[in-house]
Order: C-alpha cells, then structure tokens, then sequence
C-alpha cells in the first residue's frame, strides 16, 4: 500500500536501507536531544484559524531572491544520497524540477553539481558550501556551481567541527565500496578504527578558523548571492546582514551539530524581528506536516526546507517517492491554508499562531 503521510514513508524507509545508513540519516548528536525537541516544538504551538473566507481559490505560489517557486517548500543539502537509491541526488532534483521548486546540493553529494545541474533546472537550484581548509579548493567549486548555473551559493556555518553522532561511530561509518563524493573526486571518507570516517574526513578537511570576514572573501570570488545557513540567534543574523548575506536558514543541522541547541521553530520568531525586513528568511528542522510549514511560515519563514523525509521517499521508491513527498506536503499545507483562512501565502501571518 502506499504511503499517506511522511511518518509512513520513514518506517517502511528502514527496511530499504542498511543499517549503516539507516543509523547515518537518522541519527542526531550525542542524546539526540534537539533531535527530538525540532519536532516537539513545532506542536506545542497551536493554530488560530479565521473563519468565513472566502478559500474556494487558493495559491501555493512564493518567490524568494526574485526566483519564483510553485510552494514554499525547498529540498535541503544532504549528503550521500546514493545510499538511498543509485540515482542519488539526480533522483532527488529530478522530483523537485517535476513539482516546480528548489533544491539545495550538499558539497558532498554522491553525483557532481555538473551532473545534478543536467538533470533540473539550475534556476531552481542552490549549492550547499563547507569552506574547507584547501581555499584553493573551495574556489574551484564555488566558480564550478557558478559555472554549472547554481543561483545561489549556501554557506554552512555551524560545523565549524561535526557533531558527535554516536551511531555513526559504533557503526565506523564510511561509503560503500564504489560511491564516491561527486564534488571531490580527489578526497574521499576514509577507512577508520572506532571512528566514523566523515568525522574524520571534517577534522582533516573543514576549515575551523571561518569567521565572519570569510563571508567578505566568498562574495569576493562569485557574483552569486550568499545564503547563511545555521543562524539561531538574532544577533548573528544582524551580522549575517552586515556581512552582505541575501538571505538566512534558520537551522541547528537537523540536531546533528550541538545537543542541546534551541529548536529551529523557537529560534525563528526572534530572527525575524532582528532582520526579517532587511533579507528572507528560511528555515528547517523537524517538519512532517502540512501544518508545520504554516506555523513556520505564520513566524515570518518565507519558506520551508525539508530534510530526511525526502530521503524516505527516496529509499522506497526513488525519484516517484521524492515527487510524492512533496505533493504529499504541499497538499498538506493547501488544506491546512484552506482551513486558516488563508488563501495565498502572503496571508498567513503571526496571528494565526500562538
């Protein structure tokens, strides 16, 4: 039977995969803390719907950094995507260009940005970037993503070290024989004693020192506008602004970074209100429901990222399930818009929440 609804799509998605992967896509840092607390936040709060608009027409339409999208909800980075399925990110992209929105591309993919950008639409498509201690590196796939026709670039600045995820150092964790990182051919997970191999390639490969002037040294080297992801705190989004970022995700890695961090949803409102009329706002972290997204959005979020749902939809039945997920939210959020009194997106806003 098919899935009706993303928690289905999780359980059956764990007879699909490894245990190795299963443990890699699910897994948060140390007690998994904030891991849960994503979701829990999100259903504390509680709807106010208006009653008695007229919801017969209804319109999913959004626009962010003057790219138009069918709904405001966008594919998050995330690597190794071929554990899923052996399309990997081509299936993922192909199922976003289908619905008509956006999809982010982890630096460390299992196809290339090269490849991804063949199979969708680069108009649609932002490259997810670790500032690496090799700057020479990180230049080259900064001018690749340009190059190919990203629209974005997308700086991930809360992994400055990775998260302690206890999973995957029981299981040691590393890519199967025969995948590889399809942005860096040359660099790849290496093969580690009670340890897991990204932990180890981040430690050897991350660039530590990144403090906010990098963000000067990135705009230096593309035209592209520069999305900050992993803002929690209003006053690092001013400093996001000040530094000439174009927009923001609200985001603490999927609980996979530092237990105990705030939940994405409870970070979000304070955000807005120090930046939110200067850059858009996106935001991700435990959203499963159609009504997750119009809370996030009623907290000023101008759109959504959806992370390991997809990669559910992915292991049971590849790009079909992927294309499903999305209708599947979007048709969530319709009917939960329809209900609010909300007819376009622009019509949901703070009251509607509390």
């Amino acid at each position: 039977m098919t899935p009706i609804n993303l928690l289905e799509y999780e359980i059956l998605a764990k007879q699909h995969l490894s245990p190795m992967a299963w443990d890699y896509y699910i897994s948060g840092a140390w007690d998994e803390v904030t891991l849960r607390d994503n979701r829990a936040a999100l259903a504390k709060y509680k709807l106010r719907p208006r009653m008695l608009v007229d919801v017969s027409q209804r319109d999913l339409t959004t626009e962010i950094l003057g790219q138009s999208f069918s709904c405001p909800i966008f594919i998050a980075p995330m690597a190794f995507q071929c554990l899923a399925d052996p399309q990997g990110e081509l299936a993922t992209v192909r199922a976003a260009t289908s619905v008509g929105t956006g999809m982010v591309l982890s630096t460390m993919s299992t196809k290339s940005m090269e490849e991804v950008a063949l199979a969708g639409v680069p108009e649609k498509l932002w490259f997810q970037l670790y500032i690496h201690r090799d700057r020479f590196l990180t230049r080259t796939l900064v001018e690749r993503a340009e190059a190919a026709g990203f629209q974005a670039l997308c700086l991930t600045v809360d992994a400055p070290v990775l998260g302690r995820r206890e999973r995957d150092q029981k299981n040691q964790f590393t890519l199967p024989s025969g995948m590889e990182l399809g942005n860096l051919v040359d660099l790849q997970l290496p093969q580690t004693a009670r340890e897991s191999g990204l932990f180890a390639y981040v430690a050897e490969q991350f660039d530590p020192g990144l403090t906010w002037k990098d963000l000067d040294w990135l705009q230096s080297i593309s035209k592209l506008p520069v999305i900050v992801k992993g803002i929690l705190r209003g006053d690092d989004a001013v400093k996001a602004v000040e530094y000439g970022a174009q927009a923001i995700i609200v985001s603490n890695h999927g609980g996979r970074q530092l237990d105990g961090a705030i939940a994405t949803i409870d970070a979000l409102e304070e955000v807005v209100e120090a930046v939110g009329d200067q850059v858009e706002i996106l935001m991700d972290g435990g959203i499963r429901r159609g009504t997750d997204i119009l809370k996030a959005l009623a907290f000023g979020a101008k759109a959504v990222l959806i992370g390991r749902p997809i990669l559910w939809g992915l292991a049971v039945e590849g790009e079909a399930g992927v294309r499903h997920i999305l209708a599947l939210l979007k048709d969530e959020l319709d009917i939960a818009m329809a209900l609010s009194g909300c007819t376009k997106i622009e019509d949901i806003e703070r009251s509607l929440v509390q």
